[in-house]
């Protein structure tokens, strides 16, 4: 199978620093890729530079399309989703408003996938009128990859999604990768949390000082 994601000789820089150096990966459709390394390893560089966020050196293709010069945006309608580390949401926005701004135009489809995302998550579905401010650290994070999947992409990015969370919410976390995997997308997922990544990866890959290290 053809890989949804593939990355080759990526080096990122922030200004005279080497964030990362020649790295390449790739992430297969309905499979879960962890990266795994410390703080600092370079992870969120190279996750920042595959959306776009920080210039690159390198190729990166989506399917069978190269990406490496498109702004952020069109790598988004490309087909891309990015989850950054922190759970960023709306904070004064109410789950249901987070959830149908990252939607389609068409009502009817986003009304679907907005029913798709409180399916994915729902502890969501009784907070819907509740503003973002108002949710646990877990379940901010659960609306951020729910607002992820209401552009319905081919690859989800994310960075950290277990930082700072539960262990019961990490399984919930957990289990809405597997379902999003499961469904035919491919998910690559940043993490210090090695156990984490032995849990849900189908293919992990190390990362150190920037560089990918291969098992």
């Amino acid at each position: 199978m053809s890989a949804a994601l593939q990355i080759d000789n990526l080096t990122v820089r922030h200004g005279a620093v080497v964030a990362v150096a020649g790295a390449s990966l790739a992430a297969s459709p309905g499979a879960i890729t962890c990266l795994v390394g410390v703080n600092g390893a370079g992870k969120s560089s190279l996750l920042r530079a595959i959306v776009g966020l920080a210039s690159s050196e390198g190729d990166i293709r989506l399917g069978a399309r190269d990406i490496s010069r498109m702004s952020t945006e069109a790598r988004i309608r490309a087909g891309l989703a990015y989850v950054p580390e922190g759970r960023r949401v709306f904070p004064g926005l109410t789950v249901g408003e987070n959830l149908l701004v990252a939607g389609p135009d068409r009502a009817r489809v986003r009304r679907q996938r907005f029913d798709d995302a409180l399916d994915l998550f729902p502890q969501l579905r009784p907070r819907v009128h509740d503003r973002a401010w108002q949710l646990s650290g877990g379940q901010q994070q659960m609306l951020a990859i729910g607002r992820a999947l209401m552009a319905r992409p081919d690859v989800y990015l994310l960075d950290e999604p277990t930082l700072g969370l539960a262990p019961q919410i990490i399984d919930d976390v957990a289990a809405s990768l597997r379902r999003l995997s499961a469904s035919g997308a491919a998910i690559l997922v940043a993490e210090q949390n090695a156990g984490f990544a032995e849990r849900i990866a189908d293919e992990i890959v190390m990362i150190r000082t920037g560089r990918i290290i291969k098992p």
